[in-house]
């Protein structure tokens, strides 16, 4: 806070950002907001949040509407998941590095279907032509170190895993019971059928 000579306290201002940073500031802090409370969630409780007042909002976005979207938008970037893969230490095993990526997959997945189940939304970003690439290169690379154990090459590997922990870890195609990661590896990289005695 500052004080003023005649004792009147103003509130401190944040701190200056550049517009991009700014907006995707308040998009991180939203994130969490509509994952609980879906579009209800108002831009006072948002600012209280972000650490910044309400109007800075709006400067940053015309009105709620823009910022839902960029929310949305934001769940579906597969750029943070490629920064987290990216973070996972190859010199680990095989197995430690996959269920660390399956735990990262499972987690985004989550949120976008906790956000699209909030929001009302169907699955997808709002405008189909902004539908980002989801190569997820650095899944990729987590099997490349081990390419010499694999009978398949590195990236249709990584896309098997993407496929498997999607249909295990989707709400409506899941088992029973909750599976965890180091069981889809597990499963990926063995099977479920029983090895013959030699």
């Amino acid at each position: 806070m500052n004080v003023m000579p005649n004792d009147v306290v103003l509130p401190r201002r944040a701190a200056a950002m550049p517009p991009a940073e700014r907006r995707a500031a308040i998009v991180a802090a939203t994130l969490p907001l509509m994952l609980e409370q879906g579009t209800s969630v108002t831009t006072r409780q948002i600012a209280e949040v972000a650490g910044i007042a309400e109007g800075t909002i709006f400067r940053a976005f015309p009105d709620k509407d823009a910022l839902v979207k960029a929310v949305i938008e934001a769940a579906f970037d597969p750029e943070p998941v490629e920064r987290a893969f990216a973070a996972i230490d190859r010199g680990q095993p095989l197995e430690q590095r996959l269920e660390q990526a399956v735990r990262i997959m499972q987690r985004r997945l989550h949120n976008i279907w906790r956000l699209m189940s909030v929001t009302g939304r169907s699955m997808g970003p709002p405008d189909p032509k902004d539908r980002p690439r989801t190569d997820f290169d650095g899944l990729t690379e987590l099997f490349a170190a081990d390419e010499e154990l694999l009978t398949r090459p590195p990236k249709f590997a990584a896309q098997l895993l993407r496929g498997v922990t999607l249909a295990l870890s989707h709400p409506l195609l899941k088992p029973d019971e909750d599976v965890e990661p180091a069981d889809i590896v597990s499963l990926f990289l063995d099977g479920i059928r029983r090895t013959p005695p030699c």
